[in-house]
């Protein structure tokens, strides 16, 4: 209710032509609204108070005074984008560090980060930025993972989620190695609790158990290939290392249609994390992808040890198999696209080779050769992530809507290469122009010791 007031008054002094402090008015910008595949032409966009207070034509639309007016000269506004697997750094890390990570988030649009990897510190960070104290994307930060642990009882892992909750984290992270009854357990305690779960699917519980018992996401499309194992697949018995090398090889893509309709029908989210899983999977020397997008901006000890991480990966990998896992994984995405599943925006940043924010741009071209839309994608990172949420907070550009936006110069439904040529971005309405930008990435590959 207070947030609907501030809006209103924040509107209501606009209506008169009186610019609170902090008003910003993008004047003459095409604008998409991400509620629909539709660009509204000739705009201006005011933002008070970290919301959107109007969008109207420009024509006849009076700037209100003292606002600081950017030019859109035909540009396209759209909403900040949202990352929904990110691994923010942890709390041993430099606050230098941490801040090179949410900048390179920002510096592409990136306002909104789901973070997945589960340290404590990311509550107070989360606080601050919310806060205005610092200067990053909005978070919503998961708690510390549950893990298959031989010591964790169902009875313990209830006890965590209830911790958890009160704690104040946004959902709980599931890894890889439960026991199903441990499953079982955090999947009952949570929905008594009323906070989501999601991550990854164990192997010992299976997609189809996961989906039915509640799990708000899939990332990384896991679970999937497991799923699909044919009958007569000769990798039931074998170590995990010999099945995870050779899966590929054995799949049945007729068990495919089940999956897709289970999750659709339970209203689950897929995060599927495209280029991470190439990486891990094409036969392609480390040295390739040295020159990645963004990788100036890294740390050398970072970059050195994603080497390291890539060429132990690449001597276990079967090539036949991994080509195989990456054909299969486009087609899984295409079928979830065709029956309406949710897809939500994830790369998995950073992780090898996937650089905070800049990674966002190869994973949307993989998307598309998959079969997406521009439209759909961009819809996966803004109004999609804000449904999977249940928020009315952000995702589209509409009154009342966190001012999270980017401005771009060319219209990003015909070519997602335009994501690229930004004017600047805006988030919780500080607007971060495109020359600053820069500036601030000049001064991270300085210190990135490259």
């Amino acid at each position: 209710m207070l947030l609907l007031v501030a809006v209103l008054l924040s509107f209501s002094a606009v209506a008169c032509g009186v610019a609170p402090e902090g008003t910003v008015a993008f004047v003459n910008v095409n604008v998409l609204p991400m509620d629909g595949e539709r660009v509204l032409e000739d705009r201006t966009v005011v933002t008070s108070g970290g919301r959107i207070v109007a969008v109207e034509a420009a024509k006849g639309f009076r700037v209100p005074r003292g606002a600081e007016v950017v030019a859109g000269e035909g540009g396209y506004l759209m909403p900040g984008l949202t990352e929904m697997h990110g691994h923010l750094p942890g709390g041993d890390a430099a606050a230098d560090e941490v801040d090179r990570i949410l900048f390179l988030f920002l510096s592409n649009g990136v306002t909104t980060v789901r973070g997945m990897l589960g340290d404590p510190s990311h509550l107070s960070l989360r606080d601050e930025i919310a806060a205005g104290a610092r200067l990053g994307p909005s978070i919503y930060a998961a708690g510390p993972a549950f893990r298959g642990s031989a010591e964790l009882t169902p009875d313990e892992a209830r006890e965590r989620v209830r911790a958890q909750q009160a704690d104040g984290y946004d959902l709980l992270k599931i890894l890889e190695g439960l026991d199903p009854a441990v499953y079982d357990a955090i999947a009952e305690e949570a929905a008594a609790a009323g906070i989501p779960f999601g991550g990854h699917v164990p192997d010992s519980v299976g997609l189809l158990h996961a989906i039915a018992a509640g799990q708000r996401s899939i990332d990384h499309l896991d679970n999937f290939l497991q799923a699909l194992e044919a009958d007569d697949s000769p990798l039931k018995e074998a170590e995990p290392a010999v099945r995870a090398r050779d899966l590929g090889l054995h799949l049945d893509e007729a068990k495919l249609p089940a999956l897709v309709a289970a999750v659709k029908l339970e209203d689950a989210s897929v995060v599927p994390t495209m280029t991470l899983w190439e990486t891990f999977n094409a036969d392609l020397p480390v040295e390739s992808y040295l020159a990645v997008d963004g990788i100036d901006y890294m740390p050398q000890q970072t970059v050195d040890r994603w080497a390291e991480s890539q060429r132990g990966r690449r001597e276990r990998l079967n090539a036949e198999s991994g080509a195989r896992v990456i054909e299969v994984r486009k087609r899984v995405l295409k079928s979830l696209r065709d029956e309406g599943a949710r897809i939500v925006f994830g790369t998995d940043a950073p992780q090898v080779f996937n650089v905070p924010g800049f990674a966002i741009h190869r994973e949307m071209q993989i998307m598309e050769a998959a079969g997406m839309t521009p439209f759909e994608i961009l819809a996966s990172a803004t109004s999609a992530a804000a449904e999977h949420f249940r928020s009315d907070e952000f995702g589209r550009v509409a009154v009342g809507r966190r001012a999270d936006l980017i401005l771009l110069e060319r219209d990003p439904l015909a070519d997602l290469a335009n994501l690229a040529v930004r004017l600047g971005v805006m988030v919780r309405g500080r607007w971060i122009p495109e020359d600053e930008i820069q500036a601030r990435l000049s001064k991270l590959e300085a210190s990135a010791g490259r």
